[in-house]
């Protein structure tokens, strides 16, 4: 098998898999029972909570877990709103951003907000100048994709927040960093930002977790009441497996994490070679300046959903779009933001590498891939 759809979700690392299994079968207690057992399971999770803190680099009273990067994106953009309500209703966010996201502030436009959707640049990141011409005083909160989910492309996320303060100190600023962590080095701290969201199952770890970074000056009202777990932000008895495992992936990338960029940069740039070696009629839309590890791949006379069903023949497997958005029934949004033609566009793949990718992998996926275009074209021509 050969996966190449790592933006969509990442096999388990062993080593998570062991700390799952353990936290199923040996260490099982409630975290919030008063005994011992269950101090000791306490004791784990907090472990858990200060490898995730350590990745992003900050501390970890600011991290909270969640069932994953769309319940961490809904606890800060509702709590975020739902604080400054009485100070305006204008948000910006930009066209391209995940559902988790822009879903929400369709909800928020239907009560009446002013939701300012930026357009991108051919590259697919936001437009500094754009952003100045819309920011003011009464925008109340700005969110945007940190690394785009289906281009790759790094947003300049520090210098709007510092543009965005620049010209209202007191607007709050969300960053969903799910496809960032563990492409590229992510500094909150260093962002400015007052909430960051990240999950699980893109960094080796069990899917259904997640976690919030809250600068720790800044309170926002919690979606779940209840037992008060996560100091009252997000209320349940813990997912203890899954924040163990979730921890120990963490640990790992924080660790391995400049081994795999290497190992990423170079397997994107020996797939491009092998893909300009063998492949005609075809586009890269990631920018050179993005993460390694995603490239947007448009190749003329195909449509992508029959060519992903003929490489899942041969077990390889690629993405058409992100896949919590994709079912082959329309355009891209985010192809439509950067220009791209239809007819480029209905042939557009996402191939995404993991740590375990190998050159060999890219050689059978790359000559698959062209024997595949070759068919699809006779037929289509």
């Amino acid at each position: 098998m050969i996966y190449l759809d790592n933006c969509a979700t990442t096999k388990p690392d062993k080593e998570v898999v062991e700390v799952m299994m353990k936290a199923l079968t040996d260490d099982f207690a409630n975290p919030s029972s008063l005994h011992i057992f269950g101090h000791k399971v306490e004791k784990e999770i907090e472990v858990a909570r200060k490898n995730a803190a350590s990745l992003i680099e900050t501390q970890a009273d600011e991290i909270y877990f969640t069932s994953g990067g769309t319940e961490s994106n809904n606890i800060a953009i509702h709590g975020a709103i739902e604080k400054n309500k009485r100070r305006g209703k204008k948000i910006i966010t930009s066209a391209i951003e995940h559902a988790s996201i822009d879903d929400q502030f369709k909800h928020y436009r239907e009560k009446g907000y002013d939701v300012v959707y930026l357009d991108v640049d051919e590259t697919g990141a936001v437009d500094l100048e754009k952003f100045k011409e819309v920011m003011d005083e009464d925008t109340i909160l700005v969110s945007l994709i940190y690394v785009h989910n289906e281009l790759g492309t790094v947003n300049k996320v520090k210098k709007i927040f510092e543009i965005a303060k620049s010209i209202n100190k007191d607007v709050f600023c969300h960053v969903d960093g799910v496809q960032a962590v563990g492409k590229i080095p992510v500094n909150v701290k260093d962002l400015g930002c007052h909430t960051f969201s990240f999950s699980s199952h893109k960094i080796y770890g069990p899917k259904g977790m997640g976690a919030l970074y809250k600068r720790k000056d800044v309170n926002i009202n919690s979606l779940v009441i209840g037992g008060g777990q996560e100091k009252g932000l997000r209320s349940g008895t813990e997912n203890v497996p899954g924040i163990l495992g979730f921890g120990k992936a963490c640990e790992l990338t924080k660790r391995d994490l400049d081994k795999r960029l290497a190992h990423a940069k170079e397997i994107k740039e020996y797939l491009l070679k092998k893909l300009e070696e063998n492949l005609k009629d075809y586009k890269i839309n990631t920018p050179e300046d993005s993460t390694d590890f995603i490239v947007s791949l448009s190749i003329l006379d195909i449509r992508a959903e029959v060519l992903l069903h003929y490489l899942e023949g041969d077990e390889i497997y690629i993405s058409t779009a992100s896949a919590c958005t994709s079912n082959g029934t329309h355009k891209s949004t985010t192809l439509e933001q950067i220009g791209l033609s239809d007819k480029y566009a209905e042939g557009t793949i996402r191939i995404c590498t993991s740590k375990d990718t190998t050159e060999e992998d890219i050689d059978i996926f790359v000559e698959k891939l062209v024997k595949y275009v070759d068919e699809i074209r006779k037929i289509m021509r």
